[in-house]
């Protein structure tokens, strides 16, 4: 098997990230709710997952990073408490349905108003659209990093100073770049920033978070036990324990930290050269194969992704046909990212997303490329 789906999950774990997680399982409590060894062992794994968050994102504190079960909890989380009832919010066509859904619940059922500012065909963010926009003001301005699409990097930092500018805070969406790219969001300019630990964190599913700038106050979407503080009748309203109601994910978290742990020992510079380099020779690859058009590429910096359409042939049917005659596992359809699509022009066919790790291999790059060529030109093993 030839696994080009990490922008989706990464599968290949570390050895670190499945031994932590091993002794995890046979050895943690509860964590914050005993002062035994096992509760303990279990607060000093999730305490070492938020340091390592917090330094990987730059932020203030590891008691500014708040975890939940994945980048779309987070973004709720974040649009809920920042959006209020018949505000404005700004995104754009390239956001994720995690954006998405939740701000059209919020024009829907509280009065808000929407923006979303357009892609062009070649995948491009129209700038000088979204920053009219944010003429009027806003609340909230929700972007993606990069388009889960394409790949596409956006310049965020640019977006952060409009909506400043504006009087909006901005929340970030790094599901696919944290653990890609640097992330400082003091640099950026990001109020949150909202991760998941499943993908380049190389952590397991059901792990996830947002970091939260010093100045940003997020009320929680659910309140309940925190472990201390049990006779008042309100949740606690101190970080991280405001935003995470109920047990941790003690176990998840200790291979999240582990994770995190390995990206320090490869060092993120590494891990984005690799991701880069095996990203160039697939594109340098696939340009130019007979009934093959790579889409996006408007920025020069890729987050691991390549998008294909395959002429005259559904996104579905091509990426069975890598699973079922070549063992390649890549992701057809939508990608939970209509708008993007919209733009894109694949709103019928879908796409097949190639995306890589930095554990992803040349020589798997190459067998790609060649079962590519074979199933656009028409060959078939059956």
């Amino acid at each position: 098997m030839i696994y080009f789906d990490n922008a989706a999950t990464t599968m290949d774990k570390p050895d670190e990230v499945i031994e932590a997680m091993t002794a995890a399982l046979r050895t943690f409590g509860g964590a914050g709710r005993g002062v035994h060894g096992a509760s303990i062992a279990a607060s000093e794994a999730v305490y070492a997952a938020r340091e390592g968050i917090a330094r990987l994102l730059g932020a203030q504190a590891a008691s500014r990073i708040a975890f939940t079960a994945n980048a779309t909890a987070a973004l709720n989380m974040a649009i809920a408490g920042l959006l209020p009832a018949r505000g404005r919010a700004v995104t754009t066509a390239a956001s994720h349905n995690s954006v998405l859904r939740p701000l059209y619940r919020m024009r829907d059922e509280c009065g808000c108003s929407l923006a979303v500012a357009p892609v062009r065909a070649d995948g491009s963010l129209d700038y000088p659209a979204f920053e009219r926009m944010l003429e009027d003001g806003a609340d909230v301005v929700v972007a993606t990093h990069a388009s889960n699409v394409t790949g596409d990097v956006y310049d965020v930092a640019r977006m952060a100073r409009t909506a400043h500018e504006a009087g909006a805070a901005f929340v970030l969406d790094a599901a696919q770049t944290a653990g890609v790219l640097p992330i400082d969001m003091g640099e950026i300019g990001a109020d949150v920033v909202c991760f998941t630990g499943h993908k380049a964190l190389y952590g397991p599913q059901g792990t996830g978070g947002l970091a939260v700038g010093g100045d940003i106050e997020l009320p929680p979407l659910m309140v309940g036990g925190s472990g201390f503080r049990s006779f008042e009748e309100r949740h606690p309203d101190a970080m991280p324990e405001s935003l995470e109601a109920g047990t941790a994910n003690a176990h998840g978290l200790a291979g999240l930290a582990a994770g995190i742990a390995y990206l320090d020992r490869i060092g993120l510079e590494t891990v984005s050269r690799r991701i880069e380099g095996a990203t160039s020779r697939f594109l340098e690859g696939v340009r130019g194969l007979p009934n093959v058009s790579v889409l996006g590429g408007s920025t020069r910096v890729r987050s691991g992704i390549v998008a294909i359409v395959i002429d005259g042939m559904d996104s579905a049917l091509g990426a069975g046909r890598l699973w079922s005659e070549f063992g390649i596992c890549v992701r057809a359809g939508a990608h939970c990212s209509p708008l993007m699509h919209e733009a894109l022009g694949t709103k019928e066919s879908g796409a097949v997303r190639f995306s890589f790790s930095h554990r992803t291999s040349e020589a798997e790059i190459d067998k790609g490329i060649a079962a590519l060529a074979f199933v656009a030109e028409g060959g078939s093993r059956v």
